[in-house]
Formats: C-alpha cells, structure tokens, sequence
C-alpha cells in the first residue's frame, strides 16, 4: 500500500509517496550506514536530477542497494 510520507529537507517540508516495502528499506540502509533517515532522504534529494521527482529518487536508491547488494 501506498502512504504519504513528510520530511524536513533543508528547511522546508516536503511530503512523497512510498510503497511500505520501500519505507522499510530506506530505513534499512539508514541503519547499515548509521545516519538518521532524513540524513538519507535528504542526501537522495541533493543526488536526484532537478526534473525527477523525491518519490521516484528514494524507490531508484533503494533499487541500486538492493542491486548492489545482490552482487556482493
């Protein structure tokens, strides 16, 4: 199921949609590399190309980890 999410990314809140499996794993990965999930998310956000939207950044993160992940 879809839920709305909200973070606070340089200041301004912000709200994106996400799959719980997706939620999960961001928190996931946050653990594995010790930084708040909103350092993460934020992160994402810096890293994304100006015309892609957070939603679509996050679920491609997860996506690359998890890929990379398999290939270890």
């Amino acid at each position: 199921m879809i839920r709305k999410h909200s973070a606070t990314l340089h200041g301004h809140r912000t709200s994106f949609s996400l799959e719980e499996e997706f939620w999960s794993e961001l928190k996931t990965i946050a653990g594995s590399r010790s930084i708040p999930l909103a350092a993460l998310i934020s992160e994402i956000d810096d890293q994304r190309p100006p015309d892609s939207n957070l939603s679509s950044a996050l679920r491609l993160h997860v996506l690359a980890w998890a890929k990379a992940g398999a290939a270890a």
